[in-house]
């Protein structure tokens, strides 16, 4: 191809298409709420096109009257106009037949920006791979990372106004009033009482959820994600990296049909379990539950495995500590304190680009076991990293103080410890443990026995 001609090319863009999209909102308004979802101001092409439409956008959150006049006014105040604006503006009214195609319009201006992104992606990954630096491995997690960042919307991966996000804000808080304050800003984990602490399971936050042996990390987990897929209808990833995936089905069946793990286990049931498992079997296949129970898995191996699910609403990974790094390495001693630190890191930047709730259990220190009064976890027992303390939005622990002290007035119940929690106050929550069906429930809660 000659110089010139490659000199002279451009990305790909529909100038038509965009100055029609404009034009529809300048000659009527109605349409402009039909638009700003859809549309961003990195997917106009020019210049020009690109400072009307994020003009119009701020106007449109204000609640400000939208056409030729105002919108320029508004152009000379925010000092994007020249001495064409005008002109200009009035040419986009003249050149748009009819609002009522619209959406057609959008359409090709999403289509050319996708186009445009995809070209940028490519120019990326080609750099990458020319100057050498780095394993293929990391080089194809940077391909992966692009794309899906298109797929998802934030291929531009540039700063955004205020005003670009407050719209989204006020919506979601209007949303909040309208349901007098009881919809929790995210995914409920079943558990009133948890949720009243934590207000759920909210998008981009890492929660870590810690315990000694037998305490029940696995088990609550597990109550999250099946109260999570059932009352929300997400899709739900669980990566096991200690139990296999029949071992967990199992555990879901004991908790959701209320039949002992024992019997499940053994295979001495009566005629009534069978009733309580095919009823649990029916509302399990409902759910859209995802399990991996690839001991091998990395930080990189769950994310790109999380970005192929559409509709992903939660992920639990048990354990922490069980987790390798990249490449599959393993550590010891001061390294395996660093790769902790690295992989809790890249699980909070992992929620952060899902967008969803990262639910991690970890295990934690024989430090509390060696304090002679009081046993209850703090954060300085989380095992082999404070990073984790650091990187995690919520901290929760859970302790039972029946496994230490027969005399105890606290019979099969078990202590939920919100020990750090950037949204709120900490504090702690009992709930009801049900060690027969390896399932949690709230203290006013009574589960009859047949």
């Amino acid at each position: 191809m000659p110089v010139d001609e490659l000199l002279m090319r451009s990305m790909p863009h529909a100038p038509e298409a965009e100055q029609a999209v404009l034009g529809s909102m300048l000659i009527d308004a109605d349409c402009v709420k039909d638009v700003m979802d859809k549309l961003q101001p990195d997917d106009f092409y020019l210049k020009q096109n690109r400072d009307i439409f994020e003009t119009i956008y701020t106007m449109f959150i204000y609640s400000k009257p939208i056409d030729g006049v105002t919108v320029a006014e508004e152009m000379e105040k925010a000092g994007l106009s020249n001495e064409n604006t005008r002109g200009y503006l009035l040419q986009l009214m003249e050149v748009t037949p009819t609002s009522a195609n619209v959406i057609e319009y959008v359409r090709i201006v999403q289509d050319r920006a996708l186009m445009r992104s995809l070209a940028t992606a490519a120019a990326e990954i080609t750099g990458v791979v020319q100057e050498g630096t780095g394993s293929a491995r990391d080089m194809l997690e940077l391909a992966e990372q692009k794309i899906y960042a298109i797929r998802r919307g934030r291929g531009g991966q540039g700063m955004i106004t205020v005003s670009m996000v407050l719209q989204e804000v006020m919506d979601h808080l209007a949303e909040l009033t309208a349901s007098g304050g009881k919809l929790l800003p995210g995914l409920s984990t079943g558990f009133s009482a948890v949720d009243g602490k934590i207000n759920g399971l909210n998008k981009s936050d890492l929660l870590i959820l810690a315990g000694r042996p037998g305490m029940g990390k696995t088990s609550m987990g597990l109550n999250m994600a099946l109260n999570a897929a059932k009352n929300s209808g997400k899709t739900i990833a669980i990566f096991s990296l200690e139990m296999s995936r029949e071992q967990l089905v199992t555990r879901l069946i004991a908790n959701e049909g209320l039949v002992e793990l024992s019997r499940l286990l053994t295979g001495n049931l009566r005629e009534s379990d069978w009733v309580k498992i095919a009823e649990a079997a029916s509302t399990l296949s409902r759910t859209d539950i995802r399990i991996d129970d690839n001991p091998l898995l990395t930080v990189a191996d769950m994310n790109a495995k999380c970005r192929r699910l559409d509709n992903l609403g939660l992920v639990v990974i048990d354990y922490l500590q069980l987790m390798t790094g990249a490449g599959g390495k393993s550590y010891s001693g001061e390294n395996r304190q660093q790769a902790v630190s690295d992989m809790s890191r890249m699980l909070k930047i992992m929620a952060k680009d899902l967008q969803v709730p990262v639910l991690c259990l970890s295990q934690l220190s024989r430090a509390n076991e060696k304090r002679k009064e009081d046993k209850r976890p703090m954060l300085s027992d989380l095992r082999e990293s404070g990073a984790i303390e650091q990187d995690a939005d919520i901290v929760m622990f859970l302790y039972r103080d029946d496994y230490y002290n027969e005399d105890t007035e606290k019979r099969n119940v078990v202590e939920c410890i919100v020990a750090k929690n950037r949204h709120g106050s900490t504090g702690t929550v009992d709930l009801r443990w049900m060690p027969e069906y390896t399932a949690f429930g709230t203290i006013e809660n009574r589960y009859d026995e047949e």
